[in-house]
């Protein structure tokens, strides 16, 4: 295994724990206002869901510095880094994630992108509610798919 490849094997799976621990700050703070009536628990679970998006897109970029040493520039680099992630660079390495996981990850870039832009009493809680019911699932699938793009890392010389 190359040292870059043991680096970022390393650096996926204590992200992926991180990951773990934020969902289940983000549905516990769902679960709050329902019992509490205190709605000041869904700028907590705006922040965690934009803290979820917001870690898996420092594990892609360290991965487009790193193994495919282009990092995507311009406005709309967010996407294009999500998109990168989703092909295969040929002789080099395999898509990191999958088309239908990229769909998904997509909704959650966007919420990110919103948090970032607008007061937090101005957020929709029907799309928290939509992002929260796909978030353990989404966290399931990101999982699979970057241990598995890991264990490529720690089989490459």
């Amino acid at each position: 295994m190359s040292k870059i490849g043991a680096v970022l094997s390393g650096r996926i799976r204590d992200e992926l724990s991180e990951l773990a621990m934020v969902v289940d700050r983000a549905e516990q703070g769902w679960r709050r206002p329902k019992t509490q009536r205190d709605d000041f628990y869904l700028d907590g679970v705006a922040l965690n869901l934009h803290g979820f998006y917001s870690g898996l897109e420092h594990v892609f970029e360290k991965i487009a510095s790193l193994v495919d040493e282009s990092i995507a520039t311009g406005a709309n680099w967010h996407q294009e880094l999500l998109r990168q992630m989703n092909i295969e660079v040929p002789g080099v390495r395999p898509a990191v994630i999958s088309a239908e996981l990229r769909t998904g990850l997509e909704e959650y870039r966007g919420f990110r992108h919103i948090v970032c832009n607008v007061y937090t009493y101005q957020l929709n809680p029907e799309k928290l509610e939509r992002l929260i019911a796909m978030l353990r699932e989404t966290l399931s699938r990101t999982e699979r798919e970057l241990l598995a793009f890991a264990k490529f890392l720690e089989s490459t010389e």
